[in-house]
Formats: C-alpha cells, structure tokens, sequence
C-alpha cells in the first residue's frame, strides 16, 4: 500500500497519564487514567476515547462514501463508536468496539447493507479486523 497521508503523534510523560502532541500541532493533550482503570479520571481524555473518535470519524465517511455509491439518500447520521478495554485470558489487555449507526429513514435491510459495506471499507474497520471484536448495530 502506498501512505496517500501519514499522521504523527508523539507521548511523552507517564504513558497513559502523559501527554500527546501532534506532529504539526492542532492535536496537544493532556491524558489521564479512567478512574474504571485505577486512575484520577476527570476532565482529560484517554487513549481510548481518543480512538473511538478517530473510528467514528473514518466510519461515518465510508458510510456516507457506501450510499453515495449505491444513491442512497442519508439525513441526520450519526455513528458511535464504544471502546472498551480490559484483560485478555491470555495475559496482557485487549479491546472490544461496538459501532452504533443511527440511519434514520432507512428501511432494516437496507440499513444492515450500507454498515456491513462501511465496515468493509473503513480503513479502522481493516485495521482491527481479526484482532478487535466488532459489533455492528442500529439504533
């Protein structure tokens, strides 16, 4: 595959409790450990919501790309992404995605259709598919 863009992130500090910063600046954030995970919690992000936003961003696009390409009309969409983490039977931790699409004025089939299409396409969709448990549903 040839990159067509290549993002860049660096952390720093204490991991999880550390620090991120963009390569050219607009993403800079402090992170801290859910309080579900030990940590303080509070008013800064985590790794995980910050993948469950970059997921539903990239898999609300390959939806709207699938309906397009198929001339399906979409109105008031929404995709939610939950990211859970916690600990694999095999050591270390792992994580769980559910995708909730909110397609309304679309019949069941041709709802099921446009996401299945969409997690075939999304690159995030790609990318953990073998390794993350992914649950599609509807709203």
């Amino acid at each position: 595959m040839t990159a067509l863009y290549t993002a860049s992130a660096t952390a720093t500090g204490d991991g999880r409790s550390g620090h991120v910063r963009s390569s050219d600046g607009v993403l800079d954030l402090d992170l801290t450990v859910p309080k579900e995970l030990g940590g303080p919690g509070g008013q800064l992000t985590n790794p995980e919501q910050l993948f469950a936003a970059g997921y539903a961003a990239c898999f609300h696009s390959a939806l709207k790309r699938v309906a397009a390409n198929q001339k399906i009309t979409l109105t008031d969409t929404a995709i939610t992404v939950d990211v859970g983490i916690g600990p694999l039977p095999t050591g270390g931790f792992g994580l769980t995605v559910t995708i909730e699409a909110e397609l309304p004025g679309l019949d069941e089939t041709t709802a099921k259709t446009v996401l299945d299409a969409a997690h075939q396409l999304c690159p995030y969709s790609n990318a953990t598919r073998g390794n993350v448990d992914v649950q599609l549903t509807l709203a």
